[in-house]
């Protein structure tokens, strides 16, 4: 939360759009008289909005207004939901069995809402057989369909093929 509000005597305008403590607009009027409703009240003078021609000010108790911008801030990340991005290597030489092990890890990490980052790294000239990759990823994804979605394609950058599975949506 930015508390870098322009305050009381900082509001350095001749005229101001003012808006009081009940939410009601009350018109232009000089800053100097704003301010001496607000110091009536024991309110503060705010500039809510500093581009606007005349600037817009509230009064209003400023400690409670920052108090409860940041109660609401903690509310919205409390719902967010972090998603992590785990990470399953696999080689042009891999054999069936491991493969199949390797799915059911990165069954687990979708399962946990996770997303999953599928890579076939290739080493000296095996990056001349990346058909080989391909067929590697597409049985990968085959193993996980039920609970995933190929978020990002197969794609060959530099020595490693990646593909991005995301978990499916209920």
């Amino acid at each position: 939360m930015s508390k870098n509000f322009i305050v009381n005597e900082e509001i350095r305008e001749k005229e101001i759009r003012l808006i009081d403590s009940q939410n009601v607009m009350l018109g232009i009027v000089s800053s100097n008289e704003a301010l001496k409703m607000a110091v009536e009240q024991e309110l503060d003078l705010v500039m809510i909005s500093p581009n606007a021609v005349p600037p817009v000010c509230k009064i209003m108790d400023l400690g409670k207004y920052i108090y409860e911008q940041s109660k609401k801030d903690k509310e919205a990340k409390k719902k967010q939901k972090v998603v992590n991005l785990k990470e399953v290597r696999l080689s042009p030489t891999i054999e069936e069995h491991d493969i199949e092990i390797k799915a059911n890890n990165a069954r687990k990490f979708l399962l946990d809402e996770d997303k999953v980052k599928v890579t076939v790294r290739f080493r000296g000239r095996e990056a001349d057989y990346s058909y080989i990759g391909h067929k590697i990823l597409e049985s990968f994804v085959n193993k996980v369909q039920d609970v995933s979605v190929v978020e990002k394609p197969a794609k060959l950058e530099g020595k490693n093929m990646i593909l991005i599975l995301a978990p499916k949506r209920a």
